[in-house]
C-alpha cells in the first residue's frame, strides 16, 4: 500500500478511535458502560447528535458547547481526537503497512487512555491493562511467526520479566503503585519485541521524564515532596520514546562510551 494512503486511512482511524477514547477515559473509572447510554452531555443528559459526534469538526461546530444547556465542553475532547490521529499516523510511519502495525496502533489507543486516566484519578484501571496482555500475544505472535521468527517473542517476554521485577522491587519499598507493575510487563513485550536497546530506552526514559517533570513542579510550587505524582504518564511516553528513537539514542551513547584515537 502506498504510504500516503496508509497515513490517510490511519489518520481517520485515529480520528475515530480517539473520539471513543474520549468515552473510555470518562467512563471507565467511573465504572460505567462503554455501550449504554450513546453519547450525551454530562450537564443536562442530552444524547449528541449524529452531526456533533464528527471528531473534532464536532466540538468546532459548536464551538466548544453543548447545543442543549450550553455548558462548555473541555477542549481536552478534540485534542484527544486530534492526538490519536497525530499519534497513529506517526505509527505507521515507523511500522509501514507491516504485520506489527495493528499491534503497535492498539499500544498507541491504551496509552492516550491511560495516561489521561492516570492524571484524572491516579490509576492504571485493570479493565484496560490486563485485556491488553491477550491482545498484545495475539496481534505479535503471528507478527514475529511471519517475521523473524520466534526471536522478538522469547525476547519480549524475557523483557517482560525483567521489568515486572524492577517494578515489583519498587513497589515493595513504597516507590511505585500497583497500576505501574501490571504495567511494565505489557510495556517490556512490545519493548522487548523491537530490541532490547528499546527495553533499556524506554525504561530509563520514563524515569528520566518522570524526575524531569516531578523537579519542575516541585520549583514552581505547583506540587511538593510529599505529592503523589502519578508515574504512568511517563512510562508511557518513554516506551514511545523508545518505539521512534531506540536506535539513534543508544547509538548515540554507545558512541559516547567508546574511546577514540
Amino acid at each position: 500500500m502506498p504510504q500516503p494512503l496508509l497515513l490517510g486511512i490511519v489518520a481517520l482511524l485515529g480520528l475515530a478511535v480517539g473520539s471513543f477514547l474520549n468515552v473510555v477515559i470518562y467512563r471507565v473509572p467511573r465504572d460505567e458502560s462503554l455501550v449504554h447510554p450513546g453519547s450525551h452531555c454530562p450537564q443536562c443528559g442530552a444524547a449528541v447528535r449524529n452531526r456533533h459526534n464528527v471528531p473534532v469538526l464536532g466540538w468546532l461546530m459548536l464551538r466548544g458547547r453543548c447545543a442543549d444547556c450550553h455548558t462548555p465542553i473541555s477542549v481536552r475532547y478534540p485534542l484527544v481526537e486530534a492526538g490519536t490521529a497525530l499519534l497513529f499516523v506517526a505509527v505507521a510511519a515507523r511500522f509501514g503497512f507491516t504485520w506489527a502495525l495493528p499491534a503497535y496502533l492498539y499500544l498507541a489507543a491504551i496509552s492516550v487512555a491511560l495516561a489521561l486516566i492516570d492524571l484524572d484519578v491516579m490509576r492504571l484501571p485493570n479493565a484496560i491493562v490486563l485485556p491488553s496482555y491477550l491482545v498484545a500475544l495475539v496481534l505479535l505472535v503471528p507478527a514475529a511467526l511471519l517475521g523473524d521468527g520466534l526471536a522478538p517473542i522469547i525476547r519480549g517476554l524475557v523483557a517482560a520479566a525483567l521489568l515486572w521485577m524492577f517494578y515489583r522491587a519498587l513497589a515493595h519499598f513504597g516507590g511505585m503503585g500497583g497500576g505501574d507493575v501490571k504495567l511494565a510487563p505489557l510495556l517490556g513485550f512490545y519493548l522487548g519485541w523491537l530490541s532490547w536497546g528499546s527495553v533499556a530506552v524506554g525504561a530509563f526514559a520514563g524515569f528520566m521524564l518522570g524526575g524531569l517533570v516531578g523537579v519542575v513542579l516541585m520549583a514552581t510550587r505547583l506540587a511538593g515532596r510529599k505529592s503523589r505524582i502519578p508515574f504512568g504518564p511517563y512510562m508511557l511516553a518513554g516506551a514511545f520514546l523508545a518505539v521512534f528513537a531506540a536506535t539513534p539514542i543508544t547509538d548515540w551513547y554507545t558512541a559516547l562510551l567508546t574511546p577514540t584515537a
